[in-house]
């Protein structure tokens, strides 16, 4: 796990108490890994897990990972265009992957770092190993906070809502309405269209929303979103999961990675499914892939 800000300490955590694999907590500032690591491994005889968590600055620990995710990168702040966070994240994780690519040349790598679409760029472009083993996680967060406020807004159980969130990870994300279900009912039939459009367009802004109330980024649950395509991958679980995939000719869209579902396995992505989407829908999608292209065309790679 590389970087132990928020979401890569959650995320490790919530591997460690999988009790399947011992964790590496990687960042560049000096005491923080470690404690983080020590603070986890604590934890385990409360919670019940063996996994050990341990905590480095370097990437020795690190040889020979199975998956290896990078959380590390800087958050946008006020006075920071966007071509600037662009290029700073692109350095650091462009430097994340190369001593991943020495350390784990076998890995199956998993981007977590913003803006997630242009950084999975970064990372395969680096690498140059296949789209199979690069991937992000944006869609299974995306998705998350849609099922959120679906229960919000039915009353039903959150484990009964099925959805899917395609496309980049921004406000041009494309929740497909067509394809969501409650307990196998339409979302359709439940609930009236303006109330759609406002879970939609929140779901759109829900990164934004918290840190609006929290003046920092999201992490449980985008650190439980990581955890879930780990375990996918390690378990060799098969899941079908929403993760940013480089697509080639899929859905029309050629050498640009999004947001679609996919089969996760100890190979990393074994399939990509393309769903039926509505006209609006399909719109959205290319809308999507068009706002995607101009923040990876920042990139200087």
């Amino acid at each position: 796990m590389v970087g132990a800000g928020n979401v890569g300490a959650t995320a490790a955590q919530e591997i460690a108490r999988r009790d399947y694999a011992d964790v590496v907590l990687v960042d560049i500032k000096e005491g923080l890994p470690q404690g983080k690591a020590l603070d986890i491994d604590q934890a385990a005889s409360v919670l019940g897990y063996e996994p050990s968590v341990v905590g480095s600055n370097g990437y020795g620990e690190t040889k020979g990972s199975d998956v290896v995710v990078i959380t590390a990168g800087v958050p946008r702040t006020g006075d920071m265009s966007r071509d600037d966070l662009v290029s700073v994240n692109e350095g650091i994780v462009g430097s994340v992957t190369r001593e991943v690519v020495e350390h784990s040349p076998d890995a199956i790598l998993i981007i977590v770092s913003n803006p997630l679409d242009a950084m999975c760029h970064v990372a395969k472009n680096v690498s140059g190993w296949p789209r199979e083993r690069v991937f992000g996680m944006a869609g299974i967060l995306d998705t998350a906070r849609f099922c959120a406020f679906i229960s919000m807004e039915t009353g039903a159980s959150v484990k009964d809502v099925t959805a899917m969130v395609l496309g980049g990870h921004g406000d041009q994300m494309v929740p497909v309405v067509s394809a969501t279900t409650v307990g196998g009912v339409p979302l359709t039939k439940l609930v009236s269209a303006d109330k759609i459009e406002a879970m939609v367009e929140r779901t759109r802004k829900g990164g934004g929303e918290i840190v609006k109330l929290l003046g920092t980024s999201a992490w449980y649950a985008p650190g439980a979103a990581a955890a879930q395509m780990v375990d996918s991958v390690v378990l060799d679980q098969k899941r079908v999961l929403p993760c940013t995939a480089l697509l080639q000719s899929e859905y029309g869209i050629d050498d640009l990675y999004m947001g679609v579902p996919v089969k996760l396995g100890a190979g990393g992505i074994e399939e990509i499914f393309e769903l039926d989407l509505t006209g609006e829908e399909r719109t959205a999608l290319d809308e999507s892939a068009a706002a995607v292209r101009e923040v990876v065309s920042v990139l200087s790679g």
